[in-house]
C-alpha cells in the first residue's frame, strides 16, 4: 500500500515537473538577461557609492533589458544578437534604439569599471597608441574629461576606433552608441565609455558632473579597455 501511493506521488511530481517545463519553454522566447556586476554594489566607493550602483544596475539597467524584451517580441529583430540589433536600427525603431542601446551600453560599462587599483592608467600597446594619438595619457585624459563635460543633457562619450582615423571621441545622445550603424554611419569599434546620465551620479555629486568625471578615473579596469582595444585591431 505503501508503495503504491509512493509510486502514485513520484508519477504526480514528475508529470508536474514536466508540465512546468513544457510551459517554460513554450512561453519563453530567446531573450536578453541582466548581467550580474563582477564585483559588490559597495566595491567601487568612495568614488561611486553603493547606492548608486545598486539604482543603477538593478533599477535603470534592468528597465532597459525588461523594455528591449518586450520592444523586439514579433519583429525581425526577436532572433538577433544584441550586435546585430545596434546594426540594423533605423531612426524608426525608437524603442528598439533605446532599450538595446542602453543594455548594451551598460552592459560594456560595468565590465571597465573595476575597484582593484593596479593601475590608473593603460600600459601596452594601448598605452602607446594613446600616447601616439593624444601626445601622452594625461592629454587624453583632459581630452576626454572635456568631452563629457562637453556634452549637452543625458547621453555617452566614447573613445571609438576606426582603422583609418585611429582614436577618436565620440558623444551620443540618450542612449546611442556609435554601433548604429545605419543611424552614425561609422564602422567604429567601441573602445569605452562614461554615461554621462544624471542617474549615474546624481545621489553623491548632485549637479557636479566633473566630480564624477574625475572620480571615473580611479575605477577604469585598463585590462578590460586593452582587450577591446586588441579586438578592435583584430576586426575586419
Amino acid at each position: 500500500m505503501h508503495r503504491r501511493v509512493f509510486l502514485q506521488n513520484t508519477l504526480i511530481l514528475a508529470s508536474t515537473a514536466l508540465l512546468k517545463t513544457e510551459w517554460l519553454w513554450a512561453n519563453s522566447n530567446p531573450v536578453f538577461e541582466l548581467p550580474a556586476l563582477p564585483y559588490p554594489y559597495e566595491a567601487l566607493e568612495p568614488h561611486f557609492d553603493t547606492q548608486t550602483m545598486q539604482i543603477h544596475h538593478s533599477k535603470h539597467h534592468g528597465t532597459y533589458v525588461k523594455n528591449l524584451n518586450e520592444a523586439i517580441a514579433g519583429t525581425k529583430f526577436e532572433k538577433m544578437s544584441l550586435e546585430d540589433i545596434l546594426a540594423n536600427l533605423t531612426e524608426k525603431d525608437t524603442k528598439v534604439r533605446n532599450n538595446a542601446g542602453g543594455h548594451y551600453n551598460h552592459s560594456l560599462f560595468w565590465k571597465i569599471l573595476t575597484p582593484k587599483q593596479n593601475s590608473t592608467q593603460p600600459t601596452g600597446k594601448l598605452a602607446e597608441a594613446i600616447n601616439q594619438q593624444f601626445g601622452n595619457f594625461e592629454k587624453f585624459k583632459e581630452a576626454f574629461s572635456e568631452k563629457a563635460k562637453s556634452l549637452f543633457g543625458s547621453g555617452w562619450t566614447w573613445l571609438a576606433y576606426e582603422k583609418k582615423r585611429g582614436f577618436f571621441l565620440e558623444n551620443t545622445p540618450n542612449q546611442d552608441n556609435l554601433l548604429m550603424k545605419k543611424i552614425y554611419k561609422t564602422p567604429v569599434k567601441i573602445i569605452f565609455g562614461l554615461d554621462v546620465w544624471e542617474h549615474a551620479y546624481y545621489l553623491k555629486y548632485q549637479n557636479r558632473r566633473a566630480d564624477y568625471i574625475q572620480a571615473f578615473w580611479n575605477v577604469i579596469n585598463w585590462d578590460e579597455v586593452s582587450k577591446n582595444y586588441e579586438q578592435a585591431l583584430q576586426s575586419k
